[in-house]
């Protein structure tokens, strides 16, 4: 360049060029490498691979070739891009756990499901697979179109003339520029019969093609877990599919079980799956698993995941779909090239531009044919007008001096049209032109009967001339109807896609669960007691039922809770995992979760705030809790009733709190300066039983009369006690309304006392029985009227009441000693409190079982467990026996009964019947000697 010369320069903006520049590498890679084409499923460079080796002639009736030459043909002609993509693309084609039906037979190492790497190209084999004969044939027949090479050296389709849908049969993915695609694999059978559907109904709706098509199905089999996703995806294109393992709890040998995995969810690499699993049973965010070994062999997948005695199968089972890859999302987006351009298709979307595709193969290749036909009919018609004037022919054909001339000659001589005129009309042949009877030869007839074989002018060969001309005309007709005709080119894309099916079709893999919907956390919850405690302050937590031991009356028990400062624990209960809990705040409203939705902590930390737990609680107390039943089907016909600390009682439907939102809801309304200090569950018909500090209860039936159901949550009820100055209602609860006469319940008191007695004096309790029996006896002079089946029917229905007082002295007593009465009275007495070192207050009063334990919890944190069969069934004015020590400021500040689960073992010395538990913060060191000091204590054995 002439440096004198000006530059011809153009100033362009750099926000221009640099827009324009991107959009064209955007183009580039969107439509010629990332996303594949709606008509054969495929990108460019599956599309090369297969041409180049059909090309090649590595088609699958030809020994396998090295996937190197293959690899090299592609690169060299068709795909200006590494060698390593090239057979990469190649490898997935052929790996059966990839394609729902693989286009490329290979042969060698091609990787596995683990991840593996395939052999180098230069180690492995490889073919075109019959299925891609499908995808192939036809393309010499000018069925779609073709385009110049990178280097315009050799021409390559733009499109394969595939015979069945494989965008949806095989699926794709590809990340372009702005854009990306994850289109999941379908059953073939299911595809193609849904696109016969289609071509028989082209109005059939999406649910109709869904009835055809359930959903994917891939290569790794596995269950899709319900079809909302799925019908998402094949409505817009896009959506979420859940897929989970396919896992069965096998018992491999005596008392151990294991979980076995047969198939896996579509592209998950097995042995990260495995390592994965590992992981996390060394971090121990996975219990139960004592080992994972891999048996899968050439006869199928198979993952033994070994599980320690202890462990819940289902629960760990749920935990690894929760935290592995056992469970995860295909995330459907359904974009591929539509005629150029990437377009979000939905199922029905992709099946009409197949079709459309089809359609138009059919009609190129039939004009094709035509076109062949009819150059070899016009053929033919030279050679029958050469058979019929075969004297003429010869003679022209000997007078001329060479080849050329021969030709000239035939051409320009006009023969009888007579004989070719209706071959001509039978074949819709326009080349020849017929003038007054005569016509004339085109060159390519002159040229044929000059090639005319001496043995065809035989009798036989003319007679299959003209049986080949007649199929030609044959063939023509049906070609020309063909092009003419949509619903034939329909009918022939029906009879190809008949004859696809009987070859690909294969049996689902991919099962489709209705019953598998969105999983819980709560299935990831091992079941079980748990002990959910609630401090002063506010702290809640709950603690495996089994840690705390059972010990004898009187014991000193172990810590249960930390504490912060002078917080103490003034609420504990034992619930299910899996029980929902009703918190009742100081404020009037109530608040609802789950048990396992519990922090869960050890004996000895403070637990988590419960202003953290229940945002909205703010400065409020939970002053009630009430752990709801298991099963919500027994809900409908419960009620709850409420009671306050100044003695309101109110009655409300349960269904009334059966949602609660995160911010609560309003659940009575209270007074200034009372709170509500019980919720219970109750029915019409049982009884309420109120008590108080003071030692003073009442005991009430629930009918409409006496406590209605109140239809609103904002009132304060209804009068329950009628309260002595500076007392206070401190317990509730529901007890079985008993039909019984005063003289009748006085008579089994005596009777039951007496009965008690002989079996504490006797082992097998023969003696007791003969007081029942015996008629004669003072006993039943007593009773009167009083049967023995009276009395076994009033001992079915007794309830036995707890009461504890704050020094921790306590006994049992029958319901049968608290009269029923009118609401709204001042009671009766609870217990005698004239010793102030058996208690000032009554902490609680509370029905327990024989087969229970019950907790005492003190205000340091302590917790003491007791068999409930070891504290004495006294009179209600008794003011008991010793059931826990406590210090010179120490006090009981709670007791709550504990039911082991069936089968369960509790630690500590063989008692009968049932535990009470307490729990300390103390240390061994600071646990005395235990010996009954206490007026009325009872050793264990005398009980």
């Amino acid at each position: 360049m002439n440096p004198a010369e000006p530059l011809d320069l153009i100033p362009v903006a750099i926000e221009d060029e640099m827009r324009s520049s991107y959009l064209a590498y955007a183009m580039s890679v969107i439509v010629s490498r990332a996303l594949p084409d709606v008509r054969d499923g495929l990108k460019p460079v599956h599309r090369r691979i297969l041409y180049a080796m059909r090309e090649s002639g590595f088609t699958a009736d030809k020994p396998y070739r090295k996937s190197a030459r293959a690899v090299g043909d592609v690169m060299g002609k068709y795909h200006p891009h590494g060698d390593s993509s090239i057979y990469d693309a190649m490898v997935r084609m052929a790996q059966p756990w990839s394609m729902r039906v693989p286009l490329i037979d290979g042969q060698g190492n091609f990787g596995s499901v683990d991840g593996d790497s395939p052999a180098a190209m230069r180690y492995t084999e490889a073919r075109l697979a019959r299925s891609a004969s499908y995808l192939l044939d036809d393309i010499d027949r000018d069925t779609v179109d073709f385009q110049p090479n990178y280097d315009e050296s050799e021409s390559e389709p733009r499109v394969l003339p595939a015979a069945f849908p494989n965008l949806l049969v095989n699926g794709a993915s590809g990340i372009a520029v702005g854009m990306a695609t994850n289109i999941p694999t379908h059953n073939p059978g299911e595809i193609i019969d849904a696109t016969l559907a289609l071509i028989e109904n082209p109005e059939l709706s999406l649910d109709e093609l869904m009835k055809i098509v359930p959903g994917p199905d891939f290569p790794t089999g596995g269950i899709i877990m319900g079809r909302r996703g799925i019908r998402q995806a094949f409505e817009t294109g896009r959506g979420s599919i859940p897929m989970r393992a396919r896992a069965e709890i096998e018992e491999i040998r005596k008392d151990r079980q294991a979980i076995v995995v047969t198939e896996i969810p579509y592209q998950v690499n097995k042995a990260t799956l495995q390592e994965k699993i590992a992981d996390l049973v060394r971090a121990k965010e996975i219990e139960g698993i004592s080992d994972i070994r891999d048996e899968s062999d050439r006869s199928g997948m198979r993952i033994v995941i070994e599980l320690k005695r202890d462990a819940t199968p289902d629960v760990v089972l749920n935990q690894l779909y929760r935290f592995t890859q056992l469970q995860t999302s295909f995330a459907v987006n359904c974009i591929a090239l539509d005629d150029g351009k990437p377009r979000l298709m939905g199922f029905k979307d992709v099946l009409e531009a197949f079709l459309r595709f089809r359609e138009d193969v059919i009609l190129r290749r039939s004009r094709f044919d035509l076109n062949k036909a009819r150059d070899r009919g016009h053929l033919l018609v030279g050679l029958v007008l050469a058979v019929a004037n075969i004297d003429a022919v010869i003679a022209l054909i000997r007078g001329a001096p060479d080849a050329a001339s021969a030709r000239e000659a035939l051409m320009t001589r006009q023969w009888d049209a007579a004989e070719v005129l209706p071959l001509l009309q039978l074949i819709h042949d326009e080349g020849n032109i017929v003038e007054d009877g005569k016509v004339r030869l085109t060159e390519a007839q002159a040229r044929g009967i000059l090639e005319l074989r001496l043995q065809r002018l035989t009798g036989l060969e003319r007679e299959k001339i003209q049986a080949e001309l007649n199929e030609v005309a044959a063939r023509i007709n049906d070609l020309l109807d063909i092009i003419a005709s949509r619903p034939r080119r329909m009918d022939v894309m029906r009879n190809e896609l008949v004859t696809v099916r009987a070859e690909i079709a294969t049996p689902r893999m991919t099962e489709i669960s209705d019953a598998l919907g969105d999983q819980s956390d709560e299935s990831l919850i091992e079941p079980g007691q748990m002990v959910v405690t609630i401090t002063r302050d506010g702290f809640i937590k709950r603690t495996p039922l089994d840690i705390f031991r059972a010990q004898n009356r009187g014991g000193r028990g172990r810590t249960a809770a930390g504490r912060r400062g002078d917080d103490v624990v003034v609420r504990s209960f034992n619930a299910h995992t899996h029980q929902w809990v009703l918190f009742f705040s100081s404020g009037g409203k109530a608040y609802r979760e789950k048990v396992w939705r519990l922090p869960e902590a050890s004996p000895t930390a403070k637990g988590r705030a419960l202003v953290n737990l229940l945002p909205e609680l703010g400065g409020d107390a939970i002053t009630a809790v009430l752990p709801l039943p298991q099963d919500e089907a027994l809900w409908e016909p419960l009620h709850l009733v409420f009671a306050t600390a100044s003695g309101s009682v109110r009655r409300n439907r349960l269904s009334d709190f059966r949602n609660i939102r995160a911010s609560g809801l309003i659940a009575m309304k209270l007074d200034e300066g009372d709170s509500l200090i019980g919720v219970a569950t109750c029915r019409e018909g049982q009884d309420v039983f109120l008590a108080t500090q003071k030692a003073r209860c009442i005991r009430f039936q629930i009918t409409a009369d006496t406590l209605r159901v109140f239809a609103g949550r904002d009132s304060s009820g209804v009068r329950g006690i009628r309260l002595q100055e500076g007392d206070e209602v401190n317990s509730l609860c529901v007890l079985t309304h008993v039909d019984a006469t005063v003289e009748e319940r006085a008579a089994y008191l005596k009777m039951a006392n007496a009965k008690r007695r002989l079996l504490a004096q006797s082992e097998e309790g023969d003696e007791a029985e003969e007081v029942v029996a015996d008629d004669s006896g003072e006993d039943m002079e007593i009773a009167g009227d009083l049967t023995a089946e009276r009395f076994e029917e009033l001992e079915r229905q007794e309830e036995i009441l707890l009461t504890v007082t704050d020094a921790g002295f306590g006994r049992r007593s029958s319901a049968y000693d608290y009269r029923v009465s009118g609401r709204g009275g001042q009671g009766i007495a609870n217990m005698t409190l004239t010793n102030p070192k058996r208690g000032r207050e009554v902490v609680a009063t509370l029905p327990v079982l024989e087969g229970e334990d019950v907790m005492m919890v003190t205000d340091v944190g302590r917790l003491i467990r007791t068999p409930v069969a070891q504290i004495r069934v006294m009179a209600r004015q008794a003011s008991g026996v010793t059931l826990c020590r406590v210090g010179e400021e120490e006090k009981v500040a709670a007791i709550f009964p504990v039911m082991e689960e069936e089968g369960e073992d509790v630690e500590g010395p063989d008692v009968e019947g049932a535990d009470v538990a307490v729990v300390t913060d103390a240390t061994p060191e600071d646990i005395a000697p235990e010996a009954p000091t206490s007026e009325g204590d009872v050793p264990p054995t005398e009980a």
